[in-house]
């Protein structure tokens, strides 16, 4: 199948005959100087450019008038600088631990080893901030499950967000939308926002984008990684494909959890006890509703939950509105999503303001029922959890911290 083309910078489409060829506007101006050495090809589509209109018949006068115009539009497009480094894709499978579902790649997207190089490079780097004091990896550091261990992170100047950060491990298996919220379907778009968030990066765009295309070394990596040929290419789609494809690498698969699925460990007594509490798997134990939200493999449903962590007596109550802020249907109002519950070693405090700063904290208010709600989930209700129940139970949930 032929692959749909369009005029590149410094190009136009010029009908022949019923098809299309891409032109440049030079040798174009030439046809129209010398109309009987190609009676074929008349301009058409150099005058659609401009919006106007030329006979076959210009006079000489007319024709340099013209030949200017255009050389002064050709200077004035990027130049082709970039061309002499080699664009040779290295494509990468993307992981696929075993249970997980294939993770989705976009096809416009695909993994390559330059992509992940410069994602990466992008997500450390505070340039992408308005000030530079503050990178992707401020919020989401890897020696805290990307996550940064404080109930709301902090931005430019010293601002104090909404919500916690979000662990980005798996991130690339989350099919249901992305933040707290859900508010974007795709890990491309999801990276762009943290850039113009004024409680975050606080930067603009076009400002953003004159430093990556005026720097000493992005021009370069983002030919490596997406074939540019000039440094004008360098846009926001590009900055989220990359950041995107280095995220989709944040794998955690190889915990003790894991490790006992694929018959390479054992629990031990307590923690074979809490894995029968969290999956309400034996009568001989309580209840704990733990695994209805929180399911295997990803231990999340990526579904969003009001868990009684407010107290509203309507819809209209809660301060922070959630996934309702999104969807503008009310009982969507204190929804969040359900976070995952792998590497909660790493990721104190909890919730998406980070009000508990421990598990025992975290069990207490599951213990309690939490408030009621009108759309509160119904899997949050008083729970008879003994000392021993809730030792056993985070004894279990330890075995979802990766090491590694």
């Amino acid at each position: 199948m032929g692959k749909l083309l369009s005029p590149a910078r410094g190009e136009m489409w010029v009908e022949n005959g019923g098809s299309r060829d891409i032109q440049s506007p030079v040798r174009d101006v030439m046809r129209v100087f010398h109309p009987s050495k190609y009676p074929h090809h008349v301009p058409t589509g150099l005058g659609k450019t401009w919006g106007l209109s030329f006979s076959t018949h210009i006079s000489p006068l007319t024709g340099l008038a013209l030949l200017g115009t255009i050389l002064l539009f050709s200077a004035c497009q990027p130049q082709s600088e970039l061309q002499h480094l080699p664009y040779q894709p290295e494509y990468l499978q993307a992981a696929h631990p075993p249970s997980f579902s294939p993770m989705r790649i976009p096809p416009d997207n695909p993994l390559t080893k330059a992509g992940v190089a410069l994602g990466r490079k992008l997500f450390f780097d505070p340039i992408l901030s308005k000030d530079s004091s503050i990178a992707c990896s401020s919020c989401h550091q890897p020696e805290l499950a990307f996550t940064d261990g404080k109930a709301l992170s902090t931005g430019v100047d010293g601002r104090i967000g909404k919500r916690s950060a979000m662990s980005l491990l798996n991130v690339g298996f989350y099919a249901k939308g992305l933040f707290w919220d859900g508010r974007v379907a795709t890990l491309e778009e999801q990276s762009l926002h943290p850039v113009r968030d004024t409680l975050e990066m606080r930067n603009a765009w076009p400002v953003l984008l004159q430093k990556l295309q005026t720097h000493a070394k992005y021009p370069a990596l983002f030919r490596q990684a997406f074939g540019i040929n000039n440094h004008k290419e360098i846009d926001s789609t590009l900055v989220g494909k990359a950041l995107a494809q280095y995220e989709r690498t944040l794998i955690s698969a190889d915990t003790k959890f894991d490790r006992v699925m694929r018959e390479e460990a054992q629990f031990t007594a307590q923690e074979k006890r809490g894995w029968t509490i969290f999956f309400d798997a034996s009568p001989a134990v309580p209840t704990s509703e733990c695994s209805h939200c929180h399911v295997d493999p990803l231990f999340s449903t990526l579904n969003f939950e009001n868990n009684g962590l407010v107290a509203a007596l309507s819809l209209d109550d809660y301060p922070d509105k959630g996934r309702g802020i999104v969807t503008g249907n009310r009982n969507d109002n204190g929804l969040f999503r359900v976070p995952t519950l792998r590497n909660l070693k790493y990721t104190a405090p909890y919730m998406h303001d980070g009000r508990f700063k421990t598990l025992e904290a975290v069990l207490d208010h599951y213990a309690s029922g939490g408030h009621p709600g009108t759309n509160v989930s119904p899997n949050v209700r008083k729970l008879k959890l003994s000392e021993r129940d809730r030792a056993d139970l985070i004894a279990f949930l330890n075995t979802l911290n990766d090491e590694n």
